[in-house]
Order: structure tokens, then C-alpha cells, then sequence
């Protein structure tokens, strides 16, 4: 205080000879000047020039209107405010460290040494408190705006303005007399009056140190932690006690008092709409008070404060109980939040009127007498505030990313710390901005509201606008019939449709791109295409333009829908010519492209193929690998892409790939799972089901075909076949496929499919299969899929075509051949001419693949390079699809210049298992443990010698155990046997042993982790439940990416390119890349910066190289028993061990991912884990030494 004083000497020599100058000047005349200050200069009206504002809202800048020079104080935490900013002059309080964030604030001492170095002549407490008075009051040079320290004595503290109402005969609600400090006071009054009580905090608001207590049970605790948060919040832990009033209206009355004795009030504002006691929402005037109820509440706000002699800006508050009964509550003794809301309605300047009165002004001089002071229409104050409404109000922090406010007639927003780079800090309330809308009416106020709040834009932390949003859309608000409780007593107001935060999620995945390049899988350099696709035009054989604008609604489609499963087979297989499958849409692309084509590519050429393709028998489009590649790689969810197409082309039948009692998944799942897969795949646009079994297990396969025919779809039963039908040493020959046709009959199949999934059917065998099918069932319409892998598949399907087939299968010519199907216009214009004709226009054809061969070099960084026609296939009889697939995942695991050898491997690697049918996912069991095999450098007799011992691939585990149905000749023994060592082993199909799924239990589990969710979530979930989690994730991030053109999609654009993205119909972001900041050492991060609708804007992106570590590990000893290496390159995705652990032999130490294949590394024998060398998530090297057992 010593420094005080003599700063008080100082400015009381100062201003010794102006003290008796009027507050206001007679006349205002024009002053030379080009700054602001000297513009405020020229307007001045008051002789008192400097204010400073202790608190942090938004009034300083308000104070400019009356040409003060305002002064900020802020504590070294809140550095970056917007206050701080606004002000004409800001200092810290106190040095950093000194005081807590909050404890700045309420530091009086300091903040009145601040006004007196700095010549402040006022003030202002803000919306804050009113400690400061007090300080003040024996100052003659610094002007405090607000009430005396006597009326604050008065009522400062509830208890106070308890016993004043009492004496003033203003009602009252029943309360302890005085404020009280101990748990046994609290005890008595319940004892008397008994429960519901509430809990106040005698010397704060704001909802901090107040509880309902309803119980005796709860009321110790109660009492502590409002105690303890009055404490912290106000300095002082006492507390009060009132009855409590249930579903009360929550109305305050607005004062004005001058220095002369005269009190007015501005009338009523409903702030009933609150949360743990802190308003949300205010509405002025109160909707439905009646007149008299109004009326007397305002004559008693007028009364109390006339009788404490109430100078300045306060509120008197009241509850108003179910029967319009009111009660007083307290008068605050400030200027509160939703002052806004009484300055629209009645169009006075409360804070100029503080400021003039605490200079000296009359209210009649202000022109605010009672009989001036009117209402006009309504107005309603939401709070903005950083809060997540989903996770109970709990306080966001961090930085704002984009900010974006609203505007227009009627709205107004006084500003917090809402802009474009702010830091919201767990220190202060959580308000960014105050949003005030005025209209004529109620209901006019309440859109203007709504309007507004759809127009903020606010990223990077979470707020409670969504929230805003449905309170005010519940019909209670509409009817402005809210109560206090009104927010706890309605969950559904929770029920939250949030901001979908699209264009900053887009911007940060395109960031992610611009510093660590495209994240896709497999991906190899970027497009050769970078252009925009040249659309095919279409002509009539006259020679006019076809109008592609609009789908055809002309196509075999139309035959299903009206005539039904049987009608559309029975039309299918009357039909003179062959009908033609194109596999462009999913298998060719799978096949060449490793499945990466994304819907926005396909819809791309949707309409014109409806015209051009309309008597095709069907479009293979969906199911298979590109269902769970949608999600793992495109981060698309594969039932929008069925939904677009579906819309996209009407016409032709959609056909998907269905495994049997798997689904789309790799093992099987239980038969309702399946049902309900099959049935919203049907709903959702799937017309024609491939089921076919990876064993050709009738048992798995009846499971798939009765799903459809409940569903109501076509039910393609299908034998895959295996091996060339012309070796007679293959065990897979015309009979047994003749029997697995007859057991497929035998289940009412609608159209039969023969699925050639390596492309060993050659021709002939071809005509002996379809002849021999076709003589025996004149009248079942047979399908033929195949690949071109050993360069026959033309010839084989004319061949098919000849001996019956009623369809076969081809791809775009830009996407055929090899490992992909056969051309379409090499099997058109081989059956040109005949009875044969596929019915198809040749140039529409062609012109369609104009489109696809751009496509092909858009998506060039998955080409599988393959040379041409591998004839081998009749020896290895590697899938078409899979072929590929395995070319990519050898390079992955290092085995790229061994390929040879791991084609020799799979062979033996089929032999081993007993020659099985080979397709997903049976085809990947012999896969893995080719690949497998290879990188141990291991020969059949190994495989079988030390299969005790091997950590054999997972879904070589899972086929051993019989998870994958039962193999035509049995398991491979002793291998199996040896391999599965204590596992158990089925004798059934699987889903025989599986529970039906709770789905009830399933949708709990899945809308409490993501909020609402579908029926197709829900089968997503259950067919590839940690895909489907890892997508939510991304998605999460990053948002929907499938309307992102996928040049950006999987490269940076240039810097400086413009580029346009359609978030939906007639909403499009144009962006264009501005720089790539420079790495910040101590993040490992850089700032992206975009332009997006000319707005800047910018993202922190990790960059990714900056934290690369090359950790070289020890090798495992193969000489060395005790020594546990990795069986092969991949990822530890789960660590079942620790140091010293104790395990058995066969236990599970670890589990390791390479690409899809996943591994049990298991413990060689019994012992003590010692020298764990790896941690969950860490990459390692074949034979890394992961561990050492020490023998027991």
C-alpha cells in the first residue's frame, strides 16, 4: 500500500486545480487531428477521459462511444485475450507466477496501482466483481462505476439482501437467517424444513458453489463441494440455504440509480433456461408472466433498491413458482451478461449510463425517467461458449482453428475471445461470444437466433452451438415455457445434430498430403493423369446425340422388379443371344488396380454406361475385396458407393460377390449375421447374389443362398472351380462338379454361376462343363465368370457361350486381359454375327472405354506391371484377383526378387493343405503360407517335420481348425494335427458353433461409441469390426474424403493451383495450397497453409519423417533354442507378454501383422521371458529377435 499512497500524493498535486470542472462540457467544437485518439478527442462529452476495465469481457471497446481512453489489465496467462487487444492501452497484473490465472483478477491492490501509474480517472468492475468499491471509496481521483461500498455491504452477500427483502416485506423463499459454515448448521435447517434445499455460495454467482440436494444421503458431500468451489471461485467459502422451489421460472429485473436517489428499471428478462445454475439462454421481456405478477415484481425491485439508496447499473432477481407466486432471490450488484438482451428491447445504453452516472449524471439528465422507458418487440442472448454438450458440458480447450461469425438485421454479438488463432485456456469461463438477436415478436427473435447460430463457423474446439440449436428448436422454448430445471428434465434436448466440420477436416487431410505425401496403401509414385476426364459422347445409329443427362430406365432390371427372381431367370434363359456381365466396376479394377477405385470414379461414368450397357445381364459392382478395401484404403463406406450407384443406374442389375456363410468377411459368421448382411444389401440396391463357398461346402453354401431367397434377391449358387478339369490327376473332375451342381439344384437356386477365379477352365473343358450342366438342366440359366490369366479367357467364353451359357463375363478393354476378364469387345465381335449376339452397341462399347483408359492412368501408382499372359496359372492356379494382390504383398515383405520361387511355393503350398478349392479366402491360406515358406526358406517336408513347432500364419491356423468349412477330401494329416497342436477342431460349418448375434446388444454398443448408427454400420461391424472402428476413426479426423477428385486424393496439388471440391449439390470449396511451413524442432510439426474461398486458412500437420528412427535390432540365433525371432517382416500389433513373464510352450508371446496376415509368435518352450527387445506397434524384421525364453 506504501506504493499506493504515494501514487495517491502524486495525483492529487496533479489534478488539484480541475476538481470542481462540470462532468460535462457545454460545447464540442472541432479539434485538428488524423489519429483515432484525437477522432475520440473531437466527440468528446465528459471531462473524465480514462477508464480502465477490470475484467476481461467485452466493455472496454464499448467505452469508446463516450471518447474514453480505455486501460486493460489482464494476468500473464490470459496475454493473448481479445480484451487486451481492444483496449487503447493493457497491463499485466503482477509479475508471472505472482497470482493464479483467476487470482489476477481479483488482486485489487494491483489493479488500482495499474490505474494510478497510468492516470486512469475510472474503473469498471466488467460483469465482475464489485471488490473493488470498497478500495476505491476513499479515493478522491479514481472514480468507481457501480454501486457504494455500502450498498455492496447491504447486498453483496445473499444473506444480507435476505434480511433486507424481509424487511422491505418483499417475499422471500424459506432460508437460514444468516450465512452458515458448518455441516451441522446446514443439518438444522433440513431438519426443520425438510427436502429439496439448494446450497448458495453467499458471496458469488454464476452457478459456482451452489447444489441441489434432494436427499439426506447426499447432502455432506453437497455441502463440501460448494463450500470448496465458493472458496476457489470468490475467496470466501461461506454458504446459505433455501427451500427449494421445483420447476421455477427464473426472472431478474434490470435497475438503474443515479447519485440522487432516483431508481427506474428497464423491466424483466426470463433467464430460466440454465444448466448447473448458470443461465444459457435469456429472453427479454418474459414471455408469459402475467401483468400482475410483472408488475409486482418490478414495483419490488424499485422498493429494495430505493431502500439501500442504489446508485448505478444492478439486478434484482426473483423465482416465480408454478402458481405465479415470486419470491426475491438477491440483487447483484453489477452489470450482468445479458445486459444486451434489455439494451435491445428498450434501446438504452446500460454501460454508457454506468459511465455518465458514475461521472455524475442524473437519470433525468440521461433522459431515463420510468415514463420514458418502454419495451419494443423481443430479444434472446445465447452464450457461445467452448463446451462439449456431448461429454456433459465438459470444457473444450485449445486453438481456434477458423472462426466465423454471424450477422445481419436483428443480430447482434458482443465478442469474447472468439477469433481466427485464439487460445482457449482451462482458466476462465468458457464464453467466446455473446449472440443477441432482437425481432417483434417471440417467435420472429427466436429464428433470427437459429439463423445465427447455423451461420457461425467455429473449428477447433468443440462448442455448445449444436446444443444452442435444439434447445431452441424444443416445442417447450418455442412456447417459452422453460423452467430452471428445464435443461437436467430433458435428455432428448441432447439429441444433438452437430456441425459436420467438413471444409477444415478436408483441409487437414489435404495437409497430411502436402507434408508426408499420399498415406494409401500400395501406392507407388503419383498419377500419370492429372487432367480433367474427357466424357464419352453417345449417338444414336441416326446419328443423333444420346441425352445422357438422366439414367435409362431401360434394362433387364426392369424384368426383375416386375417379375421376380424366377420371372427375371426364366426371361434370362429364354433369351436368344448371351448376355454379358461387366466386371469393370469390381473385379477388373481388383484384379489390375488393387480394388482402388473410388466411387466418385465410377459414378463418373454411371449414366452413360445405363445407356450403353442397358441388356447387360448384370453389373458386377460390389461385395468381395472391395467391400473392406472401401474402408481399410479408400476410407469410404462401401454401402454410400452401393446407395450412389444404385441411384445412378436403375436399369441394369447390380450383381455382388457373396462368401457363403462368411459373407463379405474372411471366416464365417453366425447364419443371423448373414440374414441381416443380406437383406440391407438387397434394400440397399444388390438384385443379384454370387454366393458361391471358398470349399464349395454346400453346408456353408445353403447358408448364403436361403439369406438371399429371404431377402428376395436372385440367388446365383455357384461352383468354383479348381485346377484344369482336363488333368486326370486332379481330384476336382466332371463328376464332382455335376454332383455339387445337383446338391445346388436341390436348393432352388436361381441361376447357376461357375466361377473360374484362376482362369484354368480352357475351352474345351469349358464345352464339356457347360454341355454336360446344360444337357442334364435344359432349363437352368447358367452364369460363367473367369479371368484371362493364361490369355484363353476369349475363347473360353465363346466356348461357354456355344455349349449354353446364358452369360459370361467381360471387362472394358482398358481394364481386360491377364489377371483381369476377358475383353468386351473381343467376345462381342467374336459372337458378331451369330445367334449369340450379347445385344450390345459395339460403339457405345468403345466409347466408354475412353473413359476407362484416362481412369487406368489416374490410377497408375497401383498398376500390378504385369507383362502379359502367364501360362503357368494351369500349374500354380494362382487367382486372377489374387495373383496381384500377392506380386504386391512379396515387394512388401522384401520378397519381390524371390517371385518365382514364391509361385513354385504356393503349389507346394496347395499340395500341403490337400489340393484345395482356391478363392477368397481359401486362396489367401495358401498364399500366406507360400509366402510364408519363403521367407523361413522352408520345403514341404519342413512345413510338415517341424509344424509342432512353426508359427504358421493365422488364417492358416483358422483353415486347419476347420473355421473356413470342411475341404472336399478332408485335412491334411499328420499336418494338421501337428500344426494346431491343443486347438480345437470342427467337424461342421463353423457357424454351427457360433451364438446368433444380439443385435439389440450390438446397436447399444456401437450409437454409445459413435453416436447414431445404422443397420448397415451395424452389419459393417459385424463383418470386419476393427476396419470398421479403424474407418469411424479416420473418418473422425478427416471427414468424408469421397468427394475429394482423386488426383488430391492421392497427391498435393502445386503450390498456387486452384481446385474445386463439391461438398454437396451446389455447395463447392474452391482451394488452392499457399506454402508448407518449415519444421518446428521441438513439435515435429509444420503449419499447411490454404486459401479456401479466398479465406485463409491453416492446419498443423505432424510431419512424419521428422520422428523416423532407424532402430537396428539384434538378429535371433537360429542355433539358439531360448531365441525368439520374427517369422517374417510386419508389425507387433499386440504384445502378450513383459518382462519376466512365465510361460508354457505354445503360449502366445506376441501377434504380428504383415499386410492382411496376421501371426501367433509362440513360445518355444517353458521358461521366463528375459530380454524383451520389441513394444506393441513396433515394425521388426524377419528374424528380429523379439525375446529370449529362459529355461525354467
Amino acid at each position: 500500500m506504501e506504493d499506493i499512497e504515494a501514487l495517491r500524493a502524486a495525483q492529487a498535486a496533479a489534478s488539484a486545480d480541475g476538481l470542481e470542472e462540470a462532468v460535462f462540457e457545454d460545447e464540442v467544437g472541432p479539434k485538428p487531428g488524423k489519429t483515432t485518439h484525437h477522432i475520440r478527442a473531437n466527440s468528446t462529452i465528459m471531462h473524465l477521459s480514462k477508464i480502465l476495465v477490470a475484467n476481461r469481457g467485452e466493455i472496454p471497446i464499448r467505452a469508446h462511444e463516450l471518447s474514453l481512453h480505455t486501460v486493460a489489465v489482464f494476468s500473464y496467462e490470459d496475454r493473448l485475450s481479445m480484451h487486451r487487444q481492444k483496449a487503447d492501452e493493457a497491463y499485466v497484473i503482477g509479475k508471472r507466477g505472482q497470482y493464479t490465472p483467476v487470482g489476477a483478477y481479483l488482486a485489487g491492490d494491483e489493479i488500482i496501482k495499474i490505474a494510478l501509474e497510468h492516470g486512469v480517472q475510472m474503473i469498471h468492475p466488467d460483469s465482475a466483481s464489485t471488490l473493488l468499491s470498497a478500495q476505491l471509496d476513499s479515493w478522491l481521483f479514481v472514480q468507481f462505476v457501480g454501486p457504494s461500498p455500502e450498498v455492496i455491504d447491504a447486498l453483496g452477500d445473499k444473506v444480507s439482501a435476505r434480511k433486507l427483502a424481509i424487511a422491505a416485506n418483499v417475499p422471500v423463499v424459506p432460508g437460514t437467517p444468516d450465512a452458515v459454515g458448518t455441516f451441522e448448521e446446514v443439518k438444522k435447517f433440513t431438519d426443520e424444513y425438510g427436502f429439496p434445499i439448494i446450497i448458495k455460495a453467499a458471496f458469488g454467482g454464476g452457478g459456482r458453489g451452489m447444489r441441489v440436494v434432494r436427499e439426506q444421503s447426499d447432502l455432506k458431500e453437497s455441502f463440501e463441494r460448494a463450500t470448496s468451489e465458493a472458496k476457489t471461485a470468490f475467496g470466501n467459502g461461506t454458504v446459505f440455504v433455501e427451500r427449494f422451489l421445483d420447476k421455477p421460472k427464473h426472472i431478474e429485473v434490470q435497475l438503474l440509480g443515479d447519485n440522487h436517489g432516483n431508481i427506474v428499471h428497464l423491466y424483466e428478462r426470463d433467464c430460466s433456461v440454465q444448466r448447473r445454475h448458470q443461465k444459457v439462454v435469456e429472453i427479454a421481456p418474459a414471455k408469459d408472466l402475467p401483468a400482475e405478477t410483472r408488475d409486482a415484481i418490478l414495483a419490488d425491485a424499485v422498493k429494495l433498491a430505493k431502500s439501500v439508496n442504489y446508485r448505478n447499473a444492478g439486478t434484482a432477481e426473483f423465482l416465480v413458482d408454478q402458481q405465479n407466486r415470486y419470491y426475491f432471490i438477491e440483487i447483484n450488484p453489477r452489470i450482468q451478461v445479458e445486459h444486451t438482451i434489455t439494451e435491445e428491447i428498450t434501446g438504452i445504453d446500460i454501460v454508457a449510463a454506468q459511465i455518465q452516472i458514475a461521472a455524475g449524471a442524473s437519470l433525468q439528465q440521461l433522459g431515463l425517467t420510468q415514463d420514458r422507458i418502454s419495451t419494443r418487440g423481443f430479444a434472446i442472448q445465447c452464450r457461445i461458449t467452448t463446451e462439449d454438450p456431448a461429454k456433459q458440458f465438459q470444457p473444450d480447450t485449445g486453438k481456434i482453428e477458423v472462426y466465423r461469425s454471424a450477422g445481419g438485421n436483428g443480430v447482434r454479438l458482443d465478442g469474447g475471445n472468439g477469433f481466427a488463432g485464439a487460445v482457449i485456456t482451462p482458466y476462465y469461463d468458457s464464453m467466446l461470444v455473446k449472440c443477441t438477436c432482437h425481432g417483434s415478436t417471440y417467435e420472429i427473435a427466436r429464428r433470427k437466433v437459429l439463423r445465427a447460430l447455423i451461420e457461425f463457423r467455429v473449428r477447433g474446439v468443440k462448442t455448445n452451438i449444436p446444443f444452442l440449436a435444439s434447445l431452441l428448436t424444443h416445442p417447450t422454448f418455442i412456447d417459452g415455457n422453460c423452467w430452471t430445471t428445464f435443461i437436467d428434465d430433458t435428455p432428448q434436448l441432447f439429441d444433438l445434430v452437430g456441425s459436420q466440420n467438413r471444409a477444415q477436416k478436408l483441409l487437414a487431410y489435404l495437409g497430411d498430403v502436402a507434408v508426408n505425401g499420399s498415406s494409401i496403401k500400395g501406392q507407388v509414385g503419383e498419377p500419370k493423369f492429372k487432367g480433367e476426364f474427357i466424357l464419352p459422347e453417345l449417338f444414336n445409329e441416326d446419328g443423333t446425340k444420346i441425352d445422357v443427362s438422366q439414367p435409362s430406365t431401360k434394362g433387364w432390371r426392369q424384368i426383375l422388379l416386375e417379375q421376380g427372381p424366377k420371372g427375371f431367370a426364366k426371361a434370362v434363359r429364354q433369351y436368344k443371344g448371351c448376355l454379358l456381365m461387366d466386371t469393370t466396376w469390381r473385379d477388373a479394377h481388383q484384379s489390375l488396380l488393387a480394388t482402388r477405385v473410388r466411387t466418385v470414379d465410377l459414378l463418373g461414368i454411371a449414366k452413360e454406361t445405363s445407356h450403353a450397357l442397358s441388356n447387360l445381364y448384370s453389373l458386377e459392382c460390389w461385395g468381395g475385396a472391395t467391400f473392406d478395401v472401401a474402408y481399410r484404403f479408400l476410407y469410404e463406406d462401401p454401402w454410400d458407393r452401393l446407395r450412389k450407384m444404385r441411384k445412378a443406374v436403375p436399369n441394369i442389375p447390380f450383381q455382388m460377390l457373396l462368401r457363403g456363410a462368411n459373407g463379405v468377411a474372411y471366416a464365417s459368421l453366425p447364419d443371423n449375421a448373414i440374414e441381416h448382411f443380406v437383406e440391407h444389401a438387397k434394400k440397399n440396391g444388390v438384385d443379384i447374389f454370387r454366393v458361391f463357398d471358398a470349399l464349395n461346402d454346400i453346408n456353408q453354401l445353403e447358408v448364403g443362398i436361403k439369406a438371399v431367397q429371404k431377402a428376395g434377391g436372385v440367388a446365383e449358387g455357384t461352383v468354383c472351380i479348381s485346377g484344369d478339369l482336363l488333368n486326370p490327376k486332379k481330384k476336382y473332375n466332371l463328376e464332382y462338379y455335376i454332383d455339387l451342381v445337383d446338391k445346388l439344384v436341390a436348393l432352388d437356386i436361381d441361376v447357376l454361376g461357375l466361377k473360374d477365379m484362376a482362369g484354368v477352365l480352357k475351352p474345351h473343358a469349358a464345352t464339356l462343363l457347360v454341355g454336360s450342366i446344360r444337357k442334364k438342366y435344359p432349363d437352368l440359366p447358367i452364369h460363367v465368370h473367369t479371368h484371362d490369366s493364361a490369355g484363353t479367357g476369349v475363347a473360353s467364353m465363346v466356348a461357354c457361350a456355344k455349349a449354353g451359357a446364358d452369360a459370361v463375363d467381360a471387362a472394358t478393354d482398358s481394364l481386360s486381359g491377364m489377371t483381369s476378364q476377358p475383353s468386351i469387345n473381343a467376345i462381342l465381335a467374336s459372337l458378331e454375327g451369330s445367334d449369340l449376339d450379347p445385344g450390345l452397341n459395339p460403339a457405345h462399347v468403345r466409347a466408354l472405354d475412353t473413359y476407362w483408359s484416362q481412369l487406368r492412368l489416374l490410377y497408375s501408382p497401383f498398376e500390378a506391371h504385369l507383362a502379359g499372359p502367364d501360362p503357368e496359372v494351369y500349374e500354380h492356379e494362382i487367382p486372377g484377383g489374387q495373383l496381384t494382390n500377392m506380386m504386391f504383398q512379396a515387394s512388401q515383405l522384401g520378397l519381390g526378387s524371390q517371385w518365382a520361387e514364391t509361385k513354385k511355393a504356393y503349389e507346394h503350398a496347395n499340395d500341403l493343405l490337400g489340393d484345395i478349392v482356391k478363392v477368397t479366402p481359401t486362396s489367401k491360406v495358401v498364399g500366406d503360407l507360400a509366402q510364408f515358406m519363403v521367407s523361413n526358406k522352408l520345403s514341404p517336408k519342413d512345413v510338415v517335420d517341424r509344424a509342432a513347432e512353426l508359427d504358421f500364419p493365422g488364417s492358416v491356423l483358422e483353415f486347419l481348425e476347420g473355421m473356413m468349412g470342411q475341404p472336399y477330401g478332408g485335412f491334411p494329416e499328420p499336418l494338421r494335427t501337428r500344426a494346431l497342436r491343443n486347438r480345437r477342431k470342427f467337424d461342421k460349418r463353423p457357424g454351427l458353433y457360433l451364438d446368433p448375434v444380439d443385435f439389440k446388444k450390438v446397436r447399444a454398443e456401437l450409437n454409445q461409441k459413435w453416436g447414431h448408427v445404422t443397420e448397415c454400420d451395424v452389419a459393417s461391424h459385424l463383418m470386419y469390426p476393427k476396419v470398421f472402428e479403424d474407418y469411424k476413426k479416420f473418418i473422425q479426423k478427416y471427414g468424408d474424403l469421397s468427394v475429394l477428385p482423386t488426383r488430391y486424393f492421392l497427391s498435393a496439388p502445386q503450390i498456387g493451383e486452384e481446385f474445386h471440391v463439391e461438398l454437396e449439390k451446389g455447395k463447392v470449396l474452391i482451394l488452392k495450397l499457399l506454402a508448407v511451413g518449415p519444421l518446428s524442432e521441438n513439435t515435429g510439426q509444420r503449419e499447411v497453409f490454404y486459401e479456401m474461398n479466398g479465406e485463409v486458412r491453416q492446419v498443423t500437420v505432424d510431419d512424419n519423417k521428422a520422428s523416423v528412427e532407424n532402430v537396428s535390432r539384434a538378429k535371433a540365433d537360429p542355433g539358439d533354442s531360448s531365441q525368439v525371432g520374427a517369422p517374417m517382416a510386419g508389425v507387433l500389433v499386440e504384445l502378450r507378454i513383459h518382462e519376466g513373464s512365465d510361460v508354457k510352450k505354445g503360449d502366445p508371446l506376441a501377434v504380428l501383422s504383415a499386410m492382411k496376415m496376421e501371426m501367433v509368435i509362440s513360445a518355444p518352450h517353458n521358461g521366463k521371458v528375459s530380454g524383451l527387445q520389441v513394444k506393441e506397434g513396433d515394425s521388426v524384421d524377419g528374424s528380429d529377435l523379439v525375446c529370449k525364453i529362459i529355461k525354467a
